[in-house]
């Protein structure tokens, strides 16, 4: 699965490098690295709805460093069958 993760201006002022690096970390206690290729993205066109996730085509909002392992547990993890 790719999971791209906006850092564009308005993202990036709401954490969403904390938020990329939070998700390394849940990658690897979840032991699904070799399952998901982590990327940034520019604008994903989604400003004002928080840090923007997109998983393959579905599009995640409102997700910062303080909710990203409920967000990843919620809407990520059960995409990889698990």
């Amino acid at each position: 699965m790719k999971l791209l993760v906006c850092v564009g201006s308005s993202c990036y002022l709401k954490g969403s490098y904390d938020v990329i690096q939070k998700l390394q970390e849940l990658l690897k206690k979840y032991e699904v690295e070799d399952q998901v290729d982590l990327n940034a993205s520019f604008c994903l066109g989604f400003c004002a709805s928080g840090v923007t996730l997109k998983s393959d085509e579905v599009f995640l909002h409102h997700v910062n460093p303080e909710n990203v392992e409920d967000v990843f547990l919620k809407e990520v993890y059960p995409l990889l069958n698990k």
